[in-house]
């Protein structure tokens, strides 16, 4: 497997990110070597908060929660996902598969050793973070997730999975400013028509499949600060036309979302990682369906605390609250700020947070 890896250069400009980095080295289906970088901060006496990121971002995303988490005395260890952040970047979109993530992040818990955990996961955080719980129950105390899922979905009609390969497949050029529309005009994945969220969600996973240079740091950004409409499009211009990100079009949310990724082929976890979301039945369902079996037996406190206005994950705590026993008694809430609340919501989420932890010790 052909691994890249961000020169330290790429973060050194990003001045809101003061943490000591961390590195733990596992060993991948084929026996590479992959450097996973993980944040560690707080007490170390402190209860253990692990911090899982989603896509296109990586631990960055959670640099506003950390003060007030400290503060609260918690320890927070925050990982950047294999393809993500500071951790290895593994080069071929195919190398990339939900089970894969699973096993790495797996690896990576082991290696550490880590136990007595509350978990927080969203996004993708939270996709692959409930299968590692589910693979290693004994190490987590409290389960806590924001927007994200983990979606099972046996028995979507044949003719919509056609019809959404079809589709993902086809030549039909999807834009930025169509697949935003799309992804908008979502409500998470009920209402009237169930399917309609799995096919506006296709546009995402096309867009990102068919773009080579994704502008990773535009998507991020956009949803966590208001940007200048013109400023923004010269940005999301110039990264089309391979001219990169400039501070003088960039914001530094922008910047920071960038930096990891020197040039568009470090960027194959941000293409490839939509495409694995099992929307449709593939590969992943029987891993799902048991990772469903084992929350529905699942009796440690569970929280589901989201945003409430992210139109791809609105309702995500439904399916939770009904089927998991853990979360009866607990103070679900949405709180706003998006589909990226860690940002938006950092001093509320690290509340709720610190909340959830000491109310169930």
């Amino acid at each position: 497997m052909k691994i890249l890896r961000t020169p330290e250069k790429f973060f050194t400009k990003i001045k809101d990110y003061p943490f000591k980095p961390n590195y733990t080295t596992i060993k991948t289906y084929d026996g590479s070597d992959l450097r996973i970088h993980h944040l560690d901060e707080g007490p170390k006496d402190g209860p253990i908060l692990l911090c899982m990121h989603g896509q296109p971002v990586w631990s960055y995303l959670y640099s506003k929660m950390i003060p007030y988490l400290k503060d609260a005395g918690i320890r927070i260890i925050a990982p950047d996902l294999p393809g993500y952040g500071k951790s290895d970047k593994p080069a071929a979109r195919e190398d990339y598969t939900y089970q894969r993530q699973v096993d790495w992040m797996n690896s990576w818990l082991v290696v550490n050793d880590l136990k007595h955990l509350t978990f927080f996961g969203q996004d993708w955080g939270g996709l692959i973070g409930l299968r590692m719980i589910a693979d290693n129950p004994d190490r987590f105390d409290r389960v806590a997730i924001g927007n994200t899922g983990l979606p099972c979905n046996p028995d979507v009609p044949e003719d919509i999975v056609k019809e959404v390969l079809s589709f993902r497949k086809s030549k039909e050029k999807v834009s930025f400013f169509k697949m935003i529309k799309k992804l908008k005009s979502m409500d998470g994945f009920s209402g009237n028509d169930p399917h309609l969220g799995i096919k506006m969600f296709a546009y995402w996973q096309k867009y990102t499949w068919d773009t080579t240079n994704v502008p990773s740091g535009i998507i991020a950004s956009a949803m966590m600060e208001r940007r200048n409409a013109i400023s923004m499009f010269i940005n999301f211009l110039a990264i089309k036309l391979g001219f990169g990100t400039s501070a003088l079009f960039s914001s530094k949310l922008s910047l920071a979302y960038e930096s990891p990724y020197p040039d568009p082929t470090y960027k194959m976890a941000v293409r490839a990682m939509p495409s694995q979301v099992p929307l449709i039945p593939d590969e992943s369902l029987g891993a799902q369906l048991a990772a469903w079996e084992f929350f529905s037996n699942f009796k440690k406190p569970f929280l589901c605390v989201g945003a409430g206005n992210d139109p791809v994950t609105n309702g995500f705590e439904k399916q939770f609250i009904k089927r998991v026993p853990g979360t009866k008694g607990q103070d679900h809430i949405n709180i706003g700020g998006g589909h990226f609340l860690q940002w938006t919501k950092a001093k509320k989420l690290s509340e709720v947070l610190t909340e959830f932890i000491q109310k169930n010790v």
